[in-house]
């Protein structure tokens, strides 16, 4: 069986970089698939079994760049290598100051053109090495990146002019000029966009740094006896107690078991107001106690933390590839090939017409401007951006195709108990007596439903002591439960009278004013007689209604679907002003009826159960509750970590500026290419005489980057 095997790769410089990792990777025997992206560093590879890993690990650092284990060492590296990539750019750009310095105000004799040489020799070869090693290394596994353009327009102006400073007696004395100057500034330009570019990616990316940041490295084990030690935040297990004091920050997920306190969740939820914590409640690692005091019991490993689940979840958001990302990678990868055959022909029309000196600036400048590095940035930078302001805003997009797909949603179909209500059923009224109260509730001990629970609760504080029952349980998805083979059956009247069972009108006017009025009621059967009913209520989010007024304003249908029946369905429909709504609905209905939808739009769902875990797979895009149950956040596309629903009209927000966002990026680095090549190849010279020197092609080319990472980090900071 195959397996998917991950690594964190550094020094990757640009799309061309991650296809010709995936290229060569693919070719290993035992290696099914490869996906690499160069935004997070973050290569995936589906592989026959594990012996293949250390092949893959040396093809890749074959080519040039380095593994990390794991994401605080690839950080590490990151830094320390923007750190080097800086003093290169320093130095080139003082060697390269006093290379023009002799190169404009000194005669071009034996003194001034040794020192030049000398200079661009370190600037070329020591300060820009990396472009040749990447650029060898592409072109061994015949893939033509940008660096194989940096390389070829570097390596053309040096030995040029090093043959004219060696051989000048073989060139004609009108071309005998040399030209180190340029050979040097296309290497510090370059410098300085790539520096600039890793700088604000970084910059990108440092969400997820700051999540890894939040855990304390210290907690407070409270001891059996009333004593409390400072332990490594590592070495918590679970079932572990920790003390956790006012201005303390969580260091596991848990359940308050002793005092209280007001917690800021706002890393998580983006809930800017502290949220009360009292015994019972679920707390994560990461949130700071605000006022108060917490004894809190661990209940997931280190790795298993909502922060830790956040952390790798966005990291691996980043590597997956949205359609467009994959179009503009197949341009990119097309591009460099082109644009060489455009620099041969650019020198040979120039040397057919009389001036191959001409020429080869000219094709210099076409290899430099025409590096596709905006192209491949466009779409990756942008999605980053995108998906960071999403998590701060407690919404974690997991699948960033989504984003893609939202802006032209038209439908959002919302499952009802948990989702648009708050789930926290409880029980209104029942004319069930105590002792038929304690065989139902005894039975509803079996199952984990909501309104079981619900039951239970109130069987409880009603005062009855509760024992579970040890007779076969039957959980009839959608209907009820039916205990001891139909001995006792709780739930619809569907499930009655599938067992035969019929309820007489007067039985049904006691609770119709319920069901009138929008309340649930369950029905309750003792040894094949009904007993009673039990009414219930469930209170609506508050975001409920705000988010179906937004999405009618942005001419978005929203729809209900639940197993209720029609009142109920109806009444909570029409409280909140949903346009269509489906009752009586199975589980396994839910996803024919979003099909059905999706013939005429895109279609969202939201949910939070287990058995919507269908539907938020089935369409377009799910939306999860972290509410909800674990199955139905694996589901989904993506998981409201703030439980608000208003943050589904925000995505659809935050999905229109991140396409217009990667348009903008395509469109500019397009047009920048289409612009800029016939200007670079001399199409201006016999009208207006302009000729583009290939430094400054290095530069424009650089700053073509530099402007596209700039607009995307608009979708960073700007309000969704």
């Amino acid at each position: 069986m195959s397996q998917k095997i991950k690594f964190n790769i550094v020094g990757m410089t640009c799309v061309n970089c991650s296809n010709a990792i995936e290229r060569v990777t693919k070719k290993i025997d035992g290696v099914n698939d490869a996906n690499v992206s160069f935004t997070s560093s973050l290569g995936e590879f589906d592989v026959e079994n594990e012996s293949v890993v250390n092949s893959i690990k040396a093809k890749i650092q074959k080519l040039g760049y380095e593994i990390a284990t794991d994401y605080e060492e690839l950080e590490s590296k990151k830094q320390k290598a923007l750190k080097a990539f800086r003093n290169k750019l320093i130095l080139a750009a003082i060697l390269t100051a006093v290379i023009m310095y002799f190169h404009m105000f000194y005669h071009h004799g034996k003194l001034s053109s040794s020192i030049q040489f000398i200079l661009t020799f370190v600037v070329v070869f020591y300060c820009g090495k990396s472009f040749f090693i990447h650029g060898y290394g592409a072109l061994r596994n015949k893939n033509f990146d940008m660096n194989v353009l940096v390389s070829l327009g570097t390596l053309t102006a040096f030995l040029y002019s090093s043959f004219i400073f060696f051989f000048p007696n073989l060139v004609d004395a009108k071309f005998a000029y040399v030209y180190f100057e340029s050979a040097a500034m296309i290497v510090t330009f370059i410098l300085f966009g790539k520096f600039l570019e890793e700088n604000s990616k970084l910059k990108a990316n440092d969400y997820i740094k700051s999540l890894l940041n939040l855990t304390p490295k210290m907690a407070l084990l409270l001891k059996k006896d009333g004593t409390s030690e400072e332990i490594l935040a590592d070495k918590l297990q679970i079932g572990d107690i920790v003390m956790v004091k006012s201005g303390m920050t969580l260091p596991c997920d848990g359940v308050v078991v002793g005092g209280g306190a007001e917690v800021d969740t706002s890393v998580l939820t983006g809930e800017s107001l502290p949220i009360y914590k009292k015994i019972g409640d679920m707390v994560n690692a990461g949130c700071v106690n605000t006022n108060g005091y917490l004894n809190v019991k661990v209940i997931t490993s280190k790795h298993e933390t909502l922060l830790a689940r956040i952390t790798k979840l966005l990291s691996e958001a980043g590597a997956k590839k949205m359609p467009i990302s994959k179009l503009a990678d197949r341009v990119a990868n097309i591009f460099v090939p082109s644009v060489i055959v455009i620099a041969v022909l650019t020198f040979v029309i120039w040397a057919i017409c009389g001036n191959p000196y001409y020429g080869m600036m000219t094709a210099i400048a076409v290899l430099v401007i025409s590096c596709p590095c905006a192209l491949g940035l466009a779409t990756p930078i942008a999605i980053v951006c995108a998906l960071s302001n999403s998590a701060k805003n407690g919404m974690l997009v997991k699948n960033p195709e989504v984003m893609e797909i939202l802006k032209d949603v038209k439908t959002v179909v919302f499952d009802k108990t948990g989702t648009l209500t708050k789930g926290e059923i409880s029980v209104y009224k029942t004319n069930l007596d105590k002792e038929n109260l304690l065989k139902i509730a005894n039975a509803e001990l079996l199952s984990e439903h909501l309104i079981s629970k619900a039951v239970v609760k109130f069987a409880i504080d009603s005062g009855l002591s509760l024992s579970k029952s040890s007779d076969k349980f039957e959980n009839i998805v959608g209907k009820g439960i039916k205990v001891a083979d139909g001995k006792i059956l709780v739930g619809s009247e569907k499930l009655l009278n599938e067992n035969a069972i019929f309820l007489t009108q007067n039985q049904k006017s006691e609770f119709e004013e319920f069901l009138a009025n929008g309340f649930g009621v369950i029905l309750a059967v003792i040894d094949g007689e009904y007993v009673g009913y039990i009414a219930l209520s469930d209170s609506v989010r508050d975001s409920s209604k705000s988010l179906i007024n937004e999405l009618r304003e942005k001419g978005v249908t929203s729809v209900m679907l639940t197993g209720d029946n029609e009142k109920v369905a109806k009444f909570i429909a029409s409280s909140l002003g949903i346009d269509k709504v489906h009752f009586n609905v199975l589980p396994q209905e839910k996803l024919s009826i979003i099909q059905e939808y999706q013939k005429g739009s895109k279609v969202i769902f939201v949910g939070d159960g287990v058995n919507d875990a269908l539907s938020l797979k089935g369409a377009d895009c799910g939306i999860a509750m972290n509410s909800g149950s674990d199955i139905a956040k694996g589901a989904g596309d993506i998981l409201l970590v703030n439980n608000n629903l208003n943050s589904v009209s925000k995505l659809i927000n935050l999905s229109e500026k991140t396409m217009n966002v990667i348009k903008q990026n395509l469109f500019w680095a397009f047009f920048y290419n289409i612009i800029c090549i016939p200007i670079a190849a001399g199409v201006l010279y016999p009208s207006f005489g302009v000729l583009l020197n290939p430094a400054y092609a290095a530069l424009a080319m650089s700053f073509s980057s530099v402007t596209v990472v700039l607009n995307s980090l608009r979708l960073k900071f700007g309000r969704i």
